[in-house]
């Protein structure tokens, strides 16, 4: 019997042992699972603050955005007046008179062009087209003046609206040019060609006047 003691004796110990450690270990995993749960907290109180912080600043941030909203919306607007100063540009009314007297100078060259006999009609169909082109080309740019000077189509400044005109006067300025310059040169060759002409005619009646 006491044989049978001793040998019992040390798995006795040794289950007498492992609750004993079951125990120490559940405590102490206890311990760190209360530690885990306070900073666990103290992360969420943080987090709360950094809401309330970045939800303060997001309303003043959202505060301020619509002020320069406002502002900039107003700025938009009046971008869309125009003002007296840029209607009365004494180069509006200059644009309008380089436009009738484009039209009026190619109609009237053309006219005569057609009438004079010495262009073939490949040659006034060129004529044509030269004209033609540059007359669209002058209405897309009347078309551009009129929205610089019509409230609520362009946003820009007065300097913005001044600067267009200047360039709109300008290349008007430049196509009145080129169609004098055009209608003089094809003039010329209409003259040098009736000259040609009635030289050849000359000799053609003192050739005939010979042989008779």
């Amino acid at each position: 019997m006491r044989i049978q003691l001793l040998f019992l004796l040390p798995y006795l110990l040794i289950l007498g042992i492992q609750p004993v450690k079951a125990q120490e270990d559940e405590a102490a995993q206890l311990l760190l699972n209360v530690a885990k749960l306070s900073q666990l907290k103290q992360i969420m109180v943080d987090l709360e603050k950094g809401y309330a912080t970045l939800k303060q600043g997001y309303s003043q941030i959202e505060n301020l955005a619509e002020g320069n909203f406002n502002l900039h919306e107003t700025f938009l607007n009046s971008l869309l007046q125009v003002s007296p100063s840029v209607k009365n540009y004494h180069k509006v009314a200059e644009i309008i008179r380089y436009q009738l007297k484009l039209i009026k100078d190619y109609k009237v060259a053309f006219q005569y062009f057609k009438g004079s006999g010495q262009f073939t009609q490949t040659e006034i169909s060129y004529l044509s087209t030269v004209y033609e082109n540059l007359f669209q080309k002058s209405l897309q740019q009347l078309d551009e003046l009129s929205l610089v000077l019509t409230a609520g189509k362009l946003r820009m400044s007065d300097k913005e609206r001044l600067e267009a005109i200047d360039r709109i006067h300008l290349d008007m300025e430049d196509k009145v040019h080129f169609l004098s310059s055009f209608n003089q040169e094809t003039q010329i060759l209409a003259g040098n060609r009736l000259k040609a002409k009635n030289e050849l005619n000359g000799v053609w009646s003192l050739f005939q006047s010979k042989e008779n």
